[in-house]
């Protein structure tokens, strides 16, 4: 397993992603995964499966400072008097004192980022969380984040090789600042692109595990594919016994012309 290191924080380039995921499949998913060797998982309040994702990572008999715990705070829990009970509730769910990354889940339109952020800085002042971050937040968002001049280690936004994220990718690698990609699969859709099969069928590896590799052997990217079957997790894991060439790498880079943004709600910012 390849490890990202950014501003002191060691992280697995692959973690599990636990969206979508009702509370006792995330439970049986997060334990097969850390069965398989998985030291990286991710979750949300929004999920509404940390206390599945917790008692998977208590009882795995794996030391906790071993694994690395991302979670991240709900856009209505945003405002100052809701922050931090919200993380408290957090904890209690994940069963764990602390998480390893507490992230902004989608930034909220009602909130000031200079709120917010002044909250998740608290939230890392009081040890609920070693390092914090953002999610869902477009390059004129950053430039509010970093103007309060928290030290974010990622922003975790969706990548596949069929969005072109080169602005906002760009800007991160420019600040010192990890990409978190959700949906690296693009939830199936990279699934028969007959780029990536071809690429593929040359390293004996699925269209899956080219987009996977793709995403890792950029700097500075992690990648957190989210799977409800516990047979898909080696497969996930399998990308590290080969390497792109330049050549292919250049040409899984020309799908992002078809621009495909798979999670757009409502709420949404304005994309970059």
């Amino acid at each position: 397993m390849k490890n990202i290191t950014i501003k002191g924080a060691t992280i697995p380039a692959l973690g599990l992603g636990t969206f979508q995921l009702e509370n006792e499949v995330a439970r049986e998913i997060t334990a097969a995964a850390l069965s398989a060797g998985y030291r990286h998982i991710d979750t949300a309040q929004a999920y509404k499966n940390e206390e599945g994702v917790g008692s998977a990572i208590k009882n795995a008999g794996i030391d906790r400072n071993e694994i690395f715990l991302t979670t991240k705070v709900f856009r209505e829990n945003l405002a100052k008097k809701d922050f931090l009970p919200s993380v408290e509730q957090s904890l209690r769910d994940l069963k764990t004192d602390y998480v390893d990354l507490l992230l902004i889940h989608w930034p909220n339109r009602n909130v000031p980022v200079a709120e917010y952020m002044d909250q998740l800085m608290e939230a890392q002042r009081k040890g609920y969380t070693r390092f914090i971050g953002v999610s869902n937040h477009t390059t004129a968002l950053l430039n509010e984040v970093l103007a309060t001049r928290a030290d974010i280690i990622t922003n975790q936004v969706e990548y596949h090789p069929l969005i072109n994220q080169t602005k906002l990718h760009t800007y991160l690698r420019e600040k010192g600042i990890s990409l978190t990609a959700y949906s690296p699969i693009a939830q199936g859709k990279v699934l028969g692109n007959p780029v990536l099969k071809a690429i593929g069928e040359k390293y004996g590896k699925s269209e899956v595990q080219v987009s996977l590799r793709w995403l890792v052997q950029q700097e500075a990217v992690l990648a957190i594919p989210r799977t409800s079957k516990a047979e898909r997790l080696q497969d996930n894991l399998n990308i590290f016994d080969f390497e792109l060439s330049a050549e292919d790498v250049s040409r899984i880079d020309q799908l992002k012309k078809d621009h495909l943004r798979v999670v757009n709600p409502a709420f949404a910012p304005d994309w970059d």
